[in-house]
């Protein structure tokens, strides 16, 4: 068992169910999620997925660090990122079997979305079909102008370093 909280601060807390932290889990892609408004997981606690504020959606493999939680080494995997409104995503719900996530924001709109490449597939209310099958293209709501960012290799965050020398202007360059 795990309990899972999102923060105001972006960060998700995954905590053990005697209440002890066992995990801090913060957004590893380019674009800022700001503060998280939703989170739901698959039926098997492998796939977490969080919405946020800003409308970004994003997923994490936490299979192998729930096999083994105390070993150090074992991370929790960012494996993709997406903005799926342009604003607050208020609700999320992953459909394992068709393999979709689907959302909501304050915007009024309810939308449909590949759950492993964060491609767009429609919304609830729409003239057409939905088209699951066909991921090779890819389509953007009318408001949302970012593509997914799959995130590869470990989900790393880089340490600020401090600057022994300030940068100096290099007129001649």
């Amino acid at each position: 068992p795990l309990l899972a909280s999102a923060h105001e601060s972006g960060c998700i807390r995954l905590w053990s169910i005697q209440g002890n932290l066992m995990k801090e889990l913060l957004p590893f892609s380019e674009h800022p999620s700001g503060p998280l408004t939703a989170l739901c997981t698959d039926t098997f606690t492998k796939i977490l997925v969080a919405g946020s504020k800003e409308g970004y959606v994003i997923r994490w493999n936490i299979a192998s660090f729930l096999e083994d939680s105390q070993n150090r080494k074992k991370e929790v995997k960012e494996e993709v990122c997406w903005r799926a409104h342009a604003t607050e995503v208020v609700d999320l719900f992953f459909e394992e079997e068709k393999n979709v996530v689907v959302t909501a924001s304050i915007d009024g709109s309810v939308r449909l979305w590949h759950a492993m490449t964060g491609y767009y597939f429609g919304y609830f209310g729409q003239a057409r079909k939905f088209e699951l099958t066909d991921t090779s293209r890819l389509i953007l709501p009318p408001d949302v102008n970012d593509v997914p960012a799959i995130i590869k290799g470990e989900s790393k965050h880089l340490e600020k370093k401090k600057v022994e020398y300030p940068l100096m202007l290099d007129r001649d360059k």
